[in-house]
């Protein structure tokens, strides 16, 4: 059945998605309306239209995401300056609308994220699964019951009312920290950076935090965007590859955003509701706020690490806290912080661990090592600007590093 579906869908991934998808209707139909004549060509039927309806909806969504990437200059003029020309009509607000859709209470948060992610930005299964850091299988599955489970509870799909469910928040923030997240360092492909991405994801978000002013987290979230955005011009040089956060030019940090960020996280801890996308848009305004790499405060990014790790840990958030302690400490402390996150597997298969380690490895002058490690890690990296960037430092491992930003 699969094989009979590939000229239809082009790929086996959708083909396998679409026929476990029959099985399941089939589960739902037979015993209700018996078991059909010919029950094989009844699956494959089913699976072909289930193709084609995938295929038809991908084709709308990826011209209404190419429309809405269109319309996002004019929302990014909307700052202090302009906030009330991003009223809560137009398209991010039919995007947002949407969004919350996507996060129905019936699916575990993990389901929502990766629902929400694949319906709104067309990302496939593998992209989704490298921004989860979880195997592409574990993530199709994960899609597969995400809807089976609202067609088994009969829950359409659908944009709700203006009326935005407040107990969707936490899975739209995380959505939307996940698409800026991919935009800003792209798990595959040519490039480093997906502007249209981190666009949309800001758009969004700052139409969010309209629409919620008094939710500290909405806003925080909004403040770590502008705050990491404005290095955008910065983070690549003229081929496209990665440049350190140390190295790059911070005349050309766009000062505005930075501003904007700062004064909106400031408003926003005052409220004393601490959250993990204020205690990062803190990290980032520590960043943002040295006029000369040598003058970051990583003491600092240090310990709000160590109360992000508190709030809400994950292996993401101790490599880069292994990092902050290697400014602070010493390449020897931040090291035995990496061995022991990778000790735990969870980050096996992803680059960044390997590339940290061979960054640390080579200013201790284990250059055996460091190699080593760049060597993994350039094998795991998904685009092609790290590969370069990491073919680079391999060729060079005398060199010093800092956080890449």
């Amino acid at each position: 059945m699969v094989a009979a579906l590939l000229p239809v869908t082009g790929g086996r991934e959708l083909a396998e998605e679409c026929v476990q998808d029959a099985f399941a209707r089939a589960l739902e139909h037979w015993p209700r309306d018996g078991v059909p004549r010919r029950p094989a060509a009844w699956v494959t039927t089913t699976a072909r239209h289930r193709a084609l309806d995938v295929l038809r909806r991908r084709t709308t969504e990826a011209a209404k995401l190419r429309e809405l990437a269109r319309s996002t200059p004019a929302e990014q003029a909307c700052g202090p300056s302009g906030e009330a020309a991003c009223g809560p009509s137009g398209e991010a607000d039919e995007r947002l609308r949407l969004l919350f859709g996507c996060c129905h209470p019936a699916l575990a948060m993990p389901a929502r994220v990766a629902l929400a992610l694949r319906a709104l930005t067309g990302l496939g299964t593998a992209e989704i699964a490298r921004v989860f850091l979880v195997s592409e299988r574990t993530m199709g599955q994960r899609l597969f019951r995400a809807r089976s489970g609202l067609r088994r509870a009969a829950i359409p799909l659908e944009v709700p009312s203006d009326d935005l469910p407040p107990e969707r928040v936490p899975a739209v923030l995380a959505v939307l920290h996940l698409l800026f997240t991919e935009g800003y360092a792209a798990t595959a492909g040519p490039g480093l950076l997906r502007p249209d991405l981190t666009d949309a994801a800001l758009g969004t978000a700052r139409q969010l935090a309209v629409h919620r002013p008094d939710d500290p987290e909405a806003q925080g979230l909004l403040a770590l965007m502008l705050l990491h955005d404005a290095r955008r011009a910065t983070r690549t040089d003229a081929a496209g590859d990665p440049v350190l956060l140390a190295d790059q030019d911070r005349s050309r940090w766009d000062g505005a955003r930075i501003a904007e960020g700062l004064a909106l996280l400031d408003r926003t801890l005052r409220l004393r509701r601490p959250g993990p996308y204020q205690i990062q848009a803190a990290i980032a305004a520590c960043h943002a706020e040295a006029g000369i790499a040598a003058d970051t405060d990583w003491a600092q990014i240090a310990l709000l690490y160590r109360e992000l790790a508190r709030v809400a840990g994950g292996p993401a958030v101790e490599l880069n806290r292994a990092v902050a302690v290697a400014m602070v400490d010493g390449p020897a402390a931040g090291l035995r912080l990496l061995d022991a996150l990778a000790a735990t597997g969870s980050l096996a298969g992803h680059h960044l661990l390997p590339a940290a380690r061979a960054d640390l490895l080579g200013r201790l002058g284990r250059r055996g090592e460091a190699a080593a490690a760049y060597r993994e890690a350039l094998a795991l990296a998904g685009t092609d600007a790290e590969r370069r960037f990491l073919a680079r430092r391999l060729a060079g491992t005398a060199d010093g590093g800092e956080a890449a930003g």
